[in-house]
């Protein structure tokens, strides 16, 4: 389920549908907090918590100060989201995640590079993707991938209707 969503935003940004991608991705961090809660629940102070710990640079400096700027960027978005401060189930995002599942793309061939946009903005979309992209990966493979209350809730998830 969490692979086909991560799927799909890479797919949106190699048709260059950045402002689609760039919504998905945004939900990473709410859906990865929701999926370890018993009650499906996130807060942006635990997205927050995510962000600092998962948005990460592996290599150079230049990438630390990228991901830093990306993890700025989502703390500006989640204090002046709505319900900024209260602990919510983030059914939007949630949903959207269940019904990544039923989806099956189109094969699109491979790709080894990252598409890249023509002008800043779109830059800018498509590295917050890419780097919360990495995040989600890295916190699956290093964390939810063996936490019992994420494998239920995702086993939840994938029952609804």
């Amino acid at each position: 389920m969490l692979t086909n969503y991560l799927a799909d935003i890479e797919q949106l940004l190699c048709e260059q549908r950045w402002d689609a991608a760039l919504r998905e991705a945004f939900d990473l961090p709410q859906i990865a907090v929701a999926l370890a809660d018993p009650q499906l629940r996130s807060s942006s102070e635990r997205v927050k918590r995510w962000c600092g710990k998962w948005l990460r640079a592996l290599k150079t400096d230049s990438e630390g100060k990228r991901l830093e700027r990306v993890h700025r960027v989502l703390c500006e978005r989640l204090e002046h989201g709505d319900g900024a401060a209260c602990e919510s189930v983030p059914a939007r995002a949630l949903r959207r995640l269940r019904l990544h599942r039923l989806t099956r793309p189109l094969p699109g061939g491979f790709t080894s590079e990252h598409p890249a946009a023509t002008d800043a903005q779109g830059a800018g979309e498509v590295e917050i993707c890419y780097a919360l992209i990495a995040a989600a990966r890295r916190w699956y493979a290093n964390s939810a991938c063996r936490d019992a209350q994420v494998q239920a809730n995702l086993a939840r998830l994938a029952l609804l209707h």
